[in-house]
């Protein structure tokens, strides 16, 4: 299989990016990349910290310059944060450069895989299951727009749903080619 572009997971927080993505990556024989690690290293610090100390709109700026050089290098499977693909520049940089795909996810598969984690600045509320819901239904509209959609299912192993992606990728020879269905 040969990648012509840099295929972007996109999604809310849980849906799987990182995991997915680590997956296809295998699956393609292409780097894995991940925007909030990149950010994480370029600034020395957790997301969290940033987002504590410096607020949301700096951290998004930080965000789209980040996924800007990470998509004008050798295509990838980069995963990204759950709100990077908000953002108009960052969208359109993406459907320029790369292809994205919505791992879309409910309310219910989200909230189980997030509920015990404390690295998520958007959840430190005092009711994190509400806040995430207010998100998700924000957010789905935006999503909508990514170039293919794959949903994620409880019943699914993380090599379930990247082969799913696979096969959505499949159908565009100007992302990747070699791909037998």
């Amino acid at each position: 299989m040969k990648l012509h572009k840099t295929v972007v997971l996109v999604g809310m927080m849980g849906a799987g990016k990182t995991a997915v993505g680590k997956e296809l990556a295998r699956m393609v024989s292409a780097p894995f990349l991940d925007s909030d690690e990149a950010i994480v290293a370029a600034a020395a610090m957790p997301i969290a910290e940033i987002f504590e100390r410096d607020g949301e709109e700096f951290f998004r700026a930080r965000e789209a310059e980040v996924i800007a050089r990470l998509l004008r290098g050798r295509p990838a499977i980069l995963s990204v944060g759950g709100g990077a693909f908000l953002r108009a520049t960052t969208r359109e940089l993406i459907s320029e450069l790369g292809v994205s795909v919505w791992l879309k996810a409910d309310l219910e598969l989200l909230w189980a895989r997030v509920r015990q984690k404390t690295t998520r600045p958007l959840l430190m509320t005092p009711d994190p299951r509400a806040t995430l819901a207010g998100l998700l239904a924000e957010r789905e509209p935006v999503y909508a727009k990514a170039d293919l959609v794959v949903e994620t299912l409880p019943a699914y192993a993380i090599a379930d749903t990247a082969r799913a992606v696979l096969m959505k990728l499949a159908t565009r020879a100007d992302v990747i080619e070699g791909v037998s269905t």
